[in-house]
């Protein structure tokens, strides 16, 4: 699928619920978040359904992501039923990894095998104030698990504020490599603010290239996370709710007035 700036469509990100276990002051905000309601969360079927329609059209990296994943009822069964979706040739997921360590074997055992995990920081405290009230050595034995499994390639994802030179980046950096991971930074991000940058060992931020679609956990399909573009695929079908998504992808990103990180999946 190409769209009007000759850009080739084949990734799609799917926001499988708006909650978390953790509460990022960059993510979240403090007071807590107004979810969205059960009935409108798209189930397993009308998940794989859509993927199946995206895939005919040209679709074959799938990420799933949150909020945080693992806090999805019967996630595993999920994965399951994506991973045997004929056509999808990379299948991954991003999470905090705070309940990795249960879910790893699982996972694996549904057909995931890479993932992204989000750490910004090796520092206790300041891992706690960042996530209001994390532990972080659960994510420690997530990672291990997560390895031990077998899971490759494990991706840390760091959000810096200025510089991958940073104190805490340039620590988490050197436990990546020490592990085995590989590292990606992301510029502090704003949506409505329109602040966003290249991510440092990936290919997020950088518009020319975009290649994704992102899908909300209550069904509406955006084709850029920084603008308010969205297409009910309920009320539109898959296809024509992909199709104008594509033929509406902007150039490159502006402002998000109207959604969350926490509720399109970053």
């Amino acid at each position: 699928m190409l769209d009007r700036y000759n850009r080739k469509i084949n990734y799609l990100r799917i926001s499988v619920t708006d909650r978390c276990n953790l509460r990022c002051t960059y993510c979240m905000p403090e007071d807590g978040i107004a979810q969205v309601k059960h009935e409108d969360i798209l189930t397993f079927d009308e998940i794989t359904a859509f993927i199946k329609e995206a895939v005919s059209l040209g679709v074959n990296k799938v990420r799933i992501t949150g909020g945080e994943p693992l806090v999805r009822k019967g996630i595993v069964d999920l994965v399951r039923m994506i991973a045997k979706i004929s056509g999808i040739d990379d299948l991954s997921m991003t999470t905090n990894a705070v309940l990795m360590s249960q879910f790893a074997q699982p996972l694996w055992d549904a057909g995931l095998r890479r993932i992204n995990v989000s750490l910004d920081t090796l520092d206790i405290e300041k891992f706690k104030l960042i996530t209001r009230g994390g532990n972080i050595n659960d994510v420690f034995k997530g990672l291990e698990e997560a390895k031990r499994v077998g899971f490759n390639p494990i991706k840390i994802n760091c959000v810096i504020d200025k510089s991958s030179n940073e104190p805490d980046a340039i620590a988490v950096k050197e436990f990546a490599i020490s592990n085995g991971f590989e590292v990606r930074f992301i510029p502090m991000m704003n949506l409505e603010q329109g602040i966003f940058g290249q991510v440092e060992g990936g290919e997020g931020g950088n518009c020319s290239s975009c290649n994704r679609l992102r899908l909300t956990a209550n069904g509406y399909i955006k084709p850029c996370l920084f603008s308010d573009l969205g297409f009910n695929i309920r009320e539109l079908g898959a296809r024509i709710a992909i199709q104008t998504a594509i033929g509406q992808k902007p150039e490159s990103g502006s402002q998000n007035l109207e959604g969350e990180f926490y509720n399109i999946g970053g």
